[in-house]
């Protein structure tokens, strides 16, 4: 099976910067063993103005049929003649996203030490497959790579034999993508794209592929039109591990959408002030009230549930009181962009010892969240659907249980001082809902009494007479006595580990 993956330049950004991104040299042909087989890596051009890098997985026979191909979950159907009949040698399928993710590692990962600069510019790229499968034809390969940023997906269909033309096409077809992206991004999309397109995974399916599927569709899975195909595709129809891909995938969508309407709001004043002072953002007053409660609560190991691009995070590494501070988040893009944010790499041993960001979905409890004195969740349970909102509250309060919580919504009843936020609308389009004063405290009475806390409330933001502040905060803390009897409580109805609600 064969891929290529071609580039063009100039003189002053010459094609050969190929060779940087994939850590493969243009003048040298380098092969790599697979479980499968060999692959091999050769340029059959290399200048300035053109570079082709060619993927050629040579694979034995023999191997393929000891190792079971076909069979067990997400094998081929044609299972029984596998070892005697397949196409495996020859078209484009799991085989080839697997060589592809060992060969290019480190391209896929979007680095290059030689020349870190090269891996975030989108270049001219041109992907031709001369035989893929696609299970689905030609129009589910449009639908597949159409919405990824391709100018062109061209398919050419292959006949199932060219001296009877009468027999039609077969299911396999030549493949050529042109468009202007980054390869780290390409590459990703053909890990994923090509076993859902042939339809049939070469090996078992367990657990982890949930996660090699979210790393590889990060960015762009979540709001794909058939993210739900992929998945299922990816997954081989395993159900159970589909519907937790599909969890994780709404809540990653939820925190990459466009949030250009809330940061307006959030980055207002929250109501006009003739006072002379200098104004002060929401999100800045948001965070330093979360800053004044952590700190009346004593709390040194601190959890930010929900950190996004890290800015809490940020403020709460300034004060040498907050000892382990661990910000967690559903999605990797987020997470990225807050260990740039924190310059995670440039900190010293001593600050980055404090400081640990990984990626977890709050609908799941969670071993890693617990032991800490206080977390916070700001701005995070008006994003979660009101079903899915008991799992969270069992992974916080029931599972990871910390002293503190802290937990900020919007205010429904301020939204008509916002000028800009026409009436009706909430202040964010993935906001599953807002609530009024009343209905926050209902909710976190609830919970304060379900699982062992008390509960206080405070504004945050300059407190209308009328409508109450723009944000509601509410200060979770739990009696020291009740650990014990709260973690002796479970039911049959009690979510376990790795468990949604």
């Amino acid at each position: 099976m064969f891929l290529t993956i071609s580039t063009t330049g100039t003189t002053e950004k010459p094609a050969t910067d190929l060779g940087f991104l994939l850590h493969k040299h243009p003048g040298r042909t380098q092969a790599f063993s697979t479980s499968h087989g060999t692959a091999h890596v050769f340029y059959p051009e290399a200048t300035d103005q053109r570079c082709t890098a060619a993927l050629l997985l040579e694979v034995d026979p023999v191997a393929l049929v000891r190792r079971g191909q076909g069979k067990g979950r997400g094998g081929a159907p044609d299972a029984a003649l596998a070892q005697y009949v397949n196409d495996r040698p020859y078209a484009a399928s799991s085989l080839l996203a697997v060589a592809l993710s060992g060969v290019f590692r480190t391209a896929l990962k979007g680095q290059c030490t030689a020349r870190p600069e090269l891996p975030g510019q989108a270049r001219p790229l041109r992907v031709e497959i001369p035989v893929l499968p696609a299970r689905g034809g030609a129009g589910l390969v449009r639908r597949l790579f159409g919405p990824l940023g391709w100018d062109s997906v061209e398919t050419e269909p292959i006949a199932l034999d060219e001296r009877f033309p009468d027999w039609g096409d077969s299911r396999y077809l030549r493949l050529v993508l042109e468009g202007e992206l980054r390869l780290e991004d390409a590459l990703r999309q053909l890990y994923v794209l090509l076993p859902v397109l042939d339809d049939s995974k070469h090996y078992w399916i367990a657990p982890d592929e949930v996660d090699k599927l979210l790393r590889a569709g990060d960015g762009w899975l979540a709001a794909h039109p058939e993210h739900a195909l992929i998945t299922a595709r990816y997954l081989a129809r395993h159900k159970r591990l589909t519907q937790s891909a599909m969890e994780r995938l709404e809540l990653a969508r939820l925190a990459e959408s466009d949030g250009s309407e809330a940061e307006e709001l959030d980055n207002a004043v929250d109501e006009p002030r003739d006072t002379g002072e200098r104004s002060v953002p929401l999100a800045a007053r948001r965070r330093e009230a979360l800053l004044a409660a952590l700190r009346e609560a004593g709390a040194a190991r601190v959890l930010d549930l929900g950190c996004g691009e890290g800015h809490l995070v940020q403020a709460l590494l300034k004060d040498p009181a907050f000892t382990e501070i661990a910000g967690v988040d559903v999605s990797v893009r987020a997470l990225t962009v807050a260990g740039r944010r924190l310059r995670l790499e440039r900190l010293g041993e001593r600050q980055s010892s404090r400081v640990r960001l990984f990626q977890g979905s709050l609908a799941y409890t969670d071993k890693r969240l617990a032991g800490y004195d206080a977390a916070v969740l700001s701005e995070v349970i008006e994003h979660v659907d009101l079903p899915r909102l008991p799992a969270l509250e069992y992974a916080v309060f029931g599972s990871a249980r910390p002293r503190t919580v802290l937990v900020t919504t919007p205010n429904v009843e301020y939204n008509v001082r916002w000028e800009s936020l026409p009436a009706g609308r909430v202040r964010h389009r993935d906001h599953r809902f807002e609530w009024t004063r009343e209905e926050f405290r209902a909710w976190a009475g609830r919970v304060a009494a379900r699982h062992g806390y008390a509960v206080a409330y405070r504004p945050v933001g300059d407190e209308d007479p009328e409508v109450g502040p723009p944000t509601q905060m509410a200060v979770f803390t739990r009696a020291a006595d009740t650990t014990e009897s709260a973690a002796t409580t479970e039911t049959a109805d009690t979510p376990k580990e790795g468990e949604a609600a």
